[in-house]
């Protein structure tokens, strides 16, 4: 084989490696830029768990609470029991079953917040049945963070109305409930199992371990086809060339 600097096949390669290197390494950093990015938003997640807890009259008085999500809260109220859901199909530690919700009205404020209050198990026997959950009638303090609206899923025509639903929509369930709910915020319950609600929330996370993998993959690619162009386009030619026509 003889090295050249001047045949075709040697600038194919050439650029192919170029480009191939180019884009992996390009991917990569994109990769670390993404990585940097949501470690920015954990800062500020991390940022508003540290925030002293809101109450009744803060929450009410906070012109958008969109900007409070992951800030803790503790609250006075009372259960509006007659309007709980249970939202399906939501798992919790691999099981699946429902997430309860029921509204809390405010003390003093006569504003309802959705609460997010914890998990409990389906009956695989008889899917209507519904396991018990202890709602006080009295005053409560229930503490928590602030949260989205529950999560919403692939939802079933005919599936949005009564106490089992497979999502909630805060404006059509606050028509449909007559409460003055907050519609873009929910609480989510947090502390140890009460009341027969298991309450092992994923704590916020927002995948930055993976971009760093993924960025890991991309250069480590890059360097291995720089690799293999030296040596195959460069230094395998070249020791080639160096031995003459004569071989053992």
């Amino acid at each position: 084989m003889t090295f050249s600097l001047h045949s075709r096949r040697f600038w194919l390669l050439t650029l192919a490696a170029l480009l191939v290197a180019g884009l992996t390494f390009s991917l990569g950093q994109w990769q670390l830029r993404r990585a940097a990015q949501k470690e920015s938003v954990q800062a500020a997640v991390n940022l508003k768990n540290s925030f002293a807890p809101l109450d009744e009259k803060a929450l009410s008085a906070t012109e958008n609470l969109a900007f409070e999500v992951h800030r803790p809260a503790v609250l006075q109220g009372v259960w509006q029991s007659a309007h709980t859901v249970y939202l399906d199909n939501r798992p919790m530690s691999g099981r699946t079953g429902f997430w309860v919700v029921t509204p809390l009205l405010l003390q003093d404020t006569g504003q309802v917040i959705l609460v997010q209050r914890g998990w409990v198990p389906r009956d695989f026997s008889d899917r209507i049945r519904l396991p018990e959950v202890v709602t006080p009638a009295e005053r409560v303090t229930v503490e928590g963070r602030i949260a989205p609206p529950p999560s919403k899923l692939y939802e079933f025509k005919g599936v949005d109305t009564g106490r089992i639903r497979q999502n909630i929509d805060l404006t059509e369930f606050s028509k449909e409930s007559g409460l003055d709910l907050f519609k873009d915020v929910s609480l989510l319950q947090t502390g140890a199992a009460s009341n027969g609600l298991l309450r092992e929330w994923p704590q916020p996370g927002l995948g930055v371990d993976k971009h760093y993998g993924y960025a890991f993959q991309w250069f480590g690619l890059c360097i291995l086809v720089v690799f293999l162009y030296v040596w195959f386009q460069v230094i395998v030619p070249f020791r080639d060339s160096s031995r003459g026509p004569f071989r053992d």
